[in-house]
């Protein structure tokens, strides 16, 4: 049995991995999940980091396969320097530049994503928060294969999310010597399967790992993730 450690991404909760983890239990495995304080303008990735570390050392395994959707692709390292970790699995996710910040990318990597999705993004709020206003352009760029009441539900819970971390740098002078699986969906339009290809291989040295579908495979196609993620841990 492996315990999966489940890091949703901006703007969810734990919440988006409802589907995922049941799949994840009937092969067998153990699987935890946490709400990160991304709504917390006070709260940086590091900050993140603790409590995913925090509820990894409440559960009492001893060993974690962590598994970070999107925006979490900058904390799953940082829990991977904090404490031991089987793997890292990133999700459709970004991936930090040691030493730089998610705001530096932005400048540097500018076929990281797809910034058409702020269109989507409410002025921030007095914390600095900004939360999706249009529900079609959030249905275009993370839930683009899903059934409708996927789709729905997904919109109707997600929260604002706090801008304030993307302008610290990331602490970290290297990556983690952790074994790294990059999950890559051929038609997520939010981040750029090309991109996720080029630094899954060239920054991370991971297995790399190609779905079909948009980038919320976890509510989309469920089963098919689950199986990718059960054969990646053995």
């Amino acid at each position: 049995m492996t315990t999966f450690a489940l890091v949703h991404g901006a703007w969810h909760g734990r919440w988006c991995w409802e589907r995922l983890a049941p799949e994840l239990e009937d092969l067998g495995h153990h699987v935890i999940s946490m709400d990160l304080p991304s709504d917390d303008p006070a709260a940086t990735f590091d900050a993140y980091a603790d409590v995913v570390a925090g509820q990894m050392q409440a559960d009492g395994q001893d060993e974690f396969v962590v598994v970070g959707h999107s925006l979490a692709g900058l904390t799953i390292p940082l829990v991977a320097a904090r404490q031991e970790v089987a793997r890292l699995v990133y999700l459709c996710a970004l991936v930090p530049v040691p030493g730089g910040s998610f705001m530096d990318q932005l400048t540097t990597e500018q076929d990281m994503i797809d910034l058409g999705y702020l269109a989507g993004l409410g002025e921030p709020d007095a914390e600095g928060r900004r939360g999706w206003v249009d529900e079609g352009l959030a249905r275009h760029f993370m839930y683009a294969d899903c059934d409708d009441q996927a789709a729905e539900a997904a919109i109707g819970r997600l929260r604002p999310q706090a801008q304030s971390p993307y302008a610290v740098p990331c602490r970290l002078d290297a990556f983690p010597d952790t074994p790294c699986t990059y999950v890559v969906c051929g038609e997520d339009r939010l981040v750029n399967p090309d991109w996720s290809r080029r630094v899954a291989r060239e920054r991370l040295n991971a297995d790399l790992v190609e779905l079909p579908g948009s980038h919320s495979p976890f509510l989309s196609r469920p089963s098919e993730l689950a199986r990718v993620l059960h054969e990646a841990q053995l």
